[in-house]
């Protein structure tokens, strides 16, 4: 499976598995006859209600309402929809920043304008032949904007939830996980969950000791680094839990 080496905010790569010309161009596709299907159920509408033989000004107001839809569509969508239109949410993918965060609403719009360039002036080839030989997968205008689009993988089996049920009498190794954030405890369940797939030890170094320095703590004698980070999540889940 191909990937997308991401470098987050914290400085740790993690590497996500990145959408494929397939899911791309599947998504494209959906998005387009969702749009053809609005056209002919509104169509049949209205000439059921007689609009059609209303007049052109009605009938000119009601393309321009409807062109006005189609080009902002997936401008809209990928801000409101956390980077994904109705067709890339069908496909499990969606648009995120190289460094791993939400896309600004500037990257979004450069996305869009470029559209015109990836789509319309090269009809879909300047997009396809990018995504082909780019090695984020990116097409001109995730290029532009530091985008890329990468699979969203469910967690929906219990070694895979970051935030496992606690236990009543558990008590909790590092008591200062409460400095840390929701976003945090992803990212250390992330990398675990990217060790499980590659085996790279230096990924679990480097995040046990960056988990280490934000806590003022040292991994105790006898525990290893993947054991700390385990540990660490854990604990966040009892404290919190107890918050709340």
């Amino acid at each position: 499976m191909e990937t997308v080496k991401v470098n987050t905010s914290q400085h740790v790569d993690i590497d996500y598995p990145v959408a494929g010309l397939g899911e791309r161009v599947s998504a494209r596709l959906i998005d387009f006859g969702l749009f053809l299907a609005v056209f002919f159920i509104f169509l049949i509408l209205f000439s059921l209600m007689g609009i059609l033989n209303s007049g052109g000004l009605v009938i000119t107001v009601m393309v321009c309402i409807y062109a006005a839809g189609f080009v902002f569509y997936d401008l809209l969508c990928e801000i409101f929809m956390n980077g994904q239109s109705i067709g890339k949410r069908l496909m499990k993918i969606k648009v995120i920043s190289l460094d791993g965060s939400q896309p600004t609403l500037g990257q979004y719009f450069i996305r869009w304008v470029f559209r015109i360039v990836d789509f319309t002036l090269t009809q879909w080839l300047g997009a396809l032949i990018c995504v082909a030989v780019t090695e984020n997968k990116q097409r001109i205008g995730d290029i532009v904007a530091g985008t890329t689009l990468i699979k969203t993988v469910p967690r929906t089996e219990f070694q895979h939830i970051a935030f496992h049920p606690v236990v009543e009498d558990y008590e909790p190794v590092f008591s200062n996980v409460s400095m840390m954030t929701d976003r945090d405890v992803e990212l250390i369940h992330e990398v675990l969950t990217t060790y499980q797939k590659t085996f790279n030890h230096d990924l679990i170094y480097k995040m046990a000791a960056r988990v280490a320095n934000h806590l003022s703590v040292q991994v105790p004698e006898g525990m290893n680094e993947l054991d700390f980070l385990k540990t660490v999540i854990k604990d966040y889940n009892q404290i919190t839990a107890k918050a709340v």
